[in-house]
């Protein structure tokens, strides 16, 4: 009798120290980087906090100081959080996100002749704009589990930004067109090929 207590005893506490043990395991909190932004010169990183079972917030900051060859300016500052819920478990498989999103922009002397969903971007060709913007937007993903510290992730979103802005003749002359303009864009808000570290 006293050994069958005893070994019950065992199991519980083994028992017991797995579930610790798991529980201590589990990963609830991640960095990134958005391997996208890297090759488009942007200094990047984000952060993502495990709030409940299938729920995560994620914060990714963005920032591009840089005026490129030819006088092209593509410099802004951006950070975009997001509320992530989970098909299964957070940081594997498929998700849908809730986004925010506000910086300031530079932009300029960027050649093409894009119009898209109502807004025309052959106007960044041969004027400057700066201002600030901010909006909303949804968001679908997908995380693939790469090792037991390692994911990668990509995403799409689609939303509102509202700007406001100044405009320039040129990329480098400081000379005002116009002042106090704005602009409702309708359209994609995100895209990451994020490369994910988790703890």
């Amino acid at each position: 009798m006293r050994m069958c207590v005893r070994i019950k005893t065992v199991i519980f506490l083994n028992a017991l120290l797995s579930v610790a043990c798991f529980g201590m395991r589990a990963q609830e909190v991640a960095i990134k980087t958005n391997v996208l932004y890297d090759i488009a010169a942007t200094v990047n990183a984000g952060v993502e906090f495990g709030l409940a079972p299938k729920w995560t917030l994620d914060i990714s900051g963005n920032y591009n100081g840089w005026t490129l060859s030819g006088g092209r300016k593509w410099k802004h500052w951006l950070v975009q959080p997001e509320a992530r819920w989970w098909v299964c478990d957070k940081f594997a498989g498929h998700f849908l996100g809730v986004h925010a999103h506000g910086g300031q922009c530079n932009v300029g002397n960027l050649k093409n002749n894009i119009r898209f969903l109502g807004t025309d971007f052959s106007k960044l060709s041969d004027r400057r704009y700066q201002g600030w913007f901010a909006g909303a937007g949804v968001a679908y993903g997908y995380s693939w589990i790469l090792g037991r510290h390692w994911n990668l992730e990509a995403e799409i979103g689609a939303g509102w930004i509202y700007t406001r802005y100044d405009v320039f003749p040129c990329a480098a002359c400081g000379t005002r067109l116009a002042s106090g303009l704005s602009h409702n864009y309708f359209g994609p808000t995100k895209a990451a090929v994020n490369l994910v570290f988790l703890f």
